[in-house]
């Protein structure tokens, strides 16, 4: 596998960072993860801290050098943090258990499989465009897919979720892939507070139009100036497929960025 990965996580204008962002790997498959700790409930860091470790621990147990099955590595692994995360609040006797989103995708074989649960974002990023994006598990995206009038004037509206990892009700999740990568394709897994305040347009120009390793931290630095003194945690990871330098605009004129808004590919 020929790759470039880049991380970056900031505290934006919050008192703790609650994101978890991380990659391990073999030489045979890669696994990419991020995790947003969420608010109103108790100990977001250490929800999204403990379900990546659990997701990162059963990888280097099952990936002797690659997973058998890819899909079933991650919905285990999905329902393995959820659990840890209900032991937790038990064993630590909290009213309430920790709970975090949680995103993560594995590279094996020159194909990509994702899943995800609440709002943490998987972007393909191909040709300039979005070419498949998660859809959030959240009820402002599920009004929009049922063709209901949003109740955006609620307070928390835009943040409110159905569903998450650590609750004692079984997690809604969703499954996509594999999807073969192409040479020039960059992969982005985010938490909310990179895409709610970046637009699509402007995240695939951001990362399809430089290095992986400079268009990274530009583009966190861009969401938390955007988000203002009260912004969000900002955190992502990104990878270049291929050998970055055969697939940069040699001029700015060989770059425009598409404003679709690409396609959701999975199945729960």
């Amino acid at each position: 596998m020929r790759y470039s990965i880049t991380q970056d996580s900031h505290i934006g204008g919050r008192r703790l960072n609650e994101d978890s962002v991380g990659h391990v790997s073999t030489e045979r498959s890669l696994l990419l993860v991020v995790a947003d700790g969420m608010g109103g409930h108790p100990k977001g860091e250490v929800a999204s801290k403990l379900a990546m470790g659990v997701v990162f621990d059963l990888f280097r147990a099952k990936a002797q050098p690659e997973l058998p099955d890819v899909a079933l590595f991650l919905q285990d692994a999905l329902m393995q943090a959820n659990e840890a995360l209900v032991r937790y609040a038990r064993t630590e006797g909290l009213s309430d258990s920790p709970r975090t989103t949680l995103v993560a995708a594995v590279i094996q074989d020159g194909r990509i499989t994702w899943i995800h649960c609440g709002d943490s974002r998987f972007y393909l990023l191909r040709d300039g465009a979005v070419f498949a994006k998660t859809l959030d598990h959240s009820l402002l995206e599920r009004d929009r897919q049922l063709g209901r009038p949003p109740a955006s004037q609620l307070p928390g509206y835009r943040n409110a979720l159905f569903t998450c990892i650590g609750s004692e009700t079984r997690p809604v999740f969703n499954l996509a892939g594999p999807v073969a990568l192409r040479g020039g394709d960059r992969v982005l897994l985010c938490s909310d507070g990179i895409w709610s305040v970046v637009e699509d347009a402007n995240l695939a120009h951001a990362l399809l139009g430089k290095k992986i390793k400079q268009a990274v931290p530009q583009l966190v630095q861009q969401a938390i100036r955007l988000g203002g003194p009260n912004g969000d945690n900002a955190s992502c990871i990104a990878l270049a497929w291929g050998d970055e330098d055969d697939f940069l605009p040699t001029s700015r004129h060989d770059f425009a960025a598409s404003h679709g808004q690409g396609r959701a590919i999975g199945r729960a």
